[in-house]
């Protein structure tokens, strides 16, 4: 059986096709399309962004016979805590434990898995920790593992700028404001992010129902404070954490990608290429891409990930 995406009859996107799936600590908003029997596909968002980004890319793997799954993180879209007393907790390492139980919830022995921003981040742990999952792994700006350590070291004054609103949030003014302001926030990341990319206002506020999730800021503000070392996050995970912060290599077979026209912060594509021990190739999309590439290159974004399939581990 295929699923396909669904239309208001104006506008398909995800959103439309999204059913809830108790997987660990959550209760899940994922859309799952194209063939139910096909080659798993995981498709990871990050912040200001939503599911959103991956509609036309995610056509296009159905199209070619892949089963999409693209949740809605913790924080995001119709996705719960099953218990008011969970921890709202957003270290780095708790997003891939999510998507784990999702996998496993959904009864998904392995995927390809692709990401940007923090869905890139934790794209690049599941396959450091978990290749046995991971067939094949597509991250946009490539290596993001980090720690609170390496956080903590200072960065050349016109890096440190470009963090401005990780410094914002750690105060109790930068929490209410962005409580009170997460559409103009989203706007203006979205903006200075991708520079060049002409989006609609129809195509923004698609995008902005699921930054009304009830957890939405609590998860925001827990996950810049924790890089920062301003927050703990749960023991639970100080192991995965401590094999974290060594930057584990990744020797699944892997494509990154980078827009020509990335405004956000990150990592110049030769300071992590060793980080990649397996099949690797580093792509330059151009066209004045920006930070959420997936949603502006969606064809070249696609086809990366069905190239992976064509690289041996």
């Amino acid at each position: 059986m295929s699923r396909a995406l669904s239309s208001d009859g104006s506008h398909s996107t995800l959103a439309d096709s999204v059913i809830q799936i108790r997987a660990g600590e959550l209760e899940v908003g994922v859309a799952d399309v194209g063939p139910v029997d096909g080659p798993a596909v995981l498709l990871l968002h990050g912040w200001p962004y939503t599911i959103d980004s991956f509609t036309e890319a995610a056509s296009i793997l159905a199209a070619a016979g892949r089963r999409v799954l693209v949740p809605h993180l913790r924080g995001y879209g119709t996705t719960r805590f099953l218990a008011a007393d969970t921890p709202r907790n957003a270290q780095q390492s708790v997003f891939a434990a999510d998507a784990v139980a999702l996998l496993d919830a959904l009864d998904v022995p392995d995927i390809t898995v692709a990401g940007f921003d923090w869905g890139a981040r934790t794209a690049n742990i599941l396959a450091a920790l978990h290749p046995e999952r991971v067939r094949g792994h597509v991250a946009v700006s490539g290596y993001l593992i980090g720690s609170q350590q390496a956080n903590a070291r200072p960065l050349p004054p016109v890096a440190e700028l470009a963090w401005w609103y990780q410094f914002y949030f750690a105060t109790e003014r930068g929490q209410q404001g962005y409580e009170q302001n997460r559409e103009e926030f989203a706007r203006l990341i979205w903006r200075t992010a991708s520079p060049e990319w002409q989006f609609d206002d129809a195509t923004f506020e698609r995008s902005l129902t699921a930054l009304q999730n009830p957890e939405h800021v609590d998860i925001v503000i827990h996950n810049y404070r924790w890089r920062l070392g301003l927050t703990d996050g749960e023991s639970r995970f100080d192991d995965i954490e401590r094999r974290l912060a060594q930057a584990p290599t990744i020797a699944v077979p892997t494509i990154t990608l980078e827009g020509d026209a990335n405004g956000a912060p990150h990592p110049d594509a030769g300071a992590y290429a060793a980080k990649f021990t397996g099949p690797y190739e580093h792509r330059v999309v151009s066209g004045g891409i920006g930070h959420n590439l997936p949603q502006e290159a969606p064809a070249q974004f696609a086809q990366a990930i069905l190239d992976i399939e064509g690289m041996k581990r």
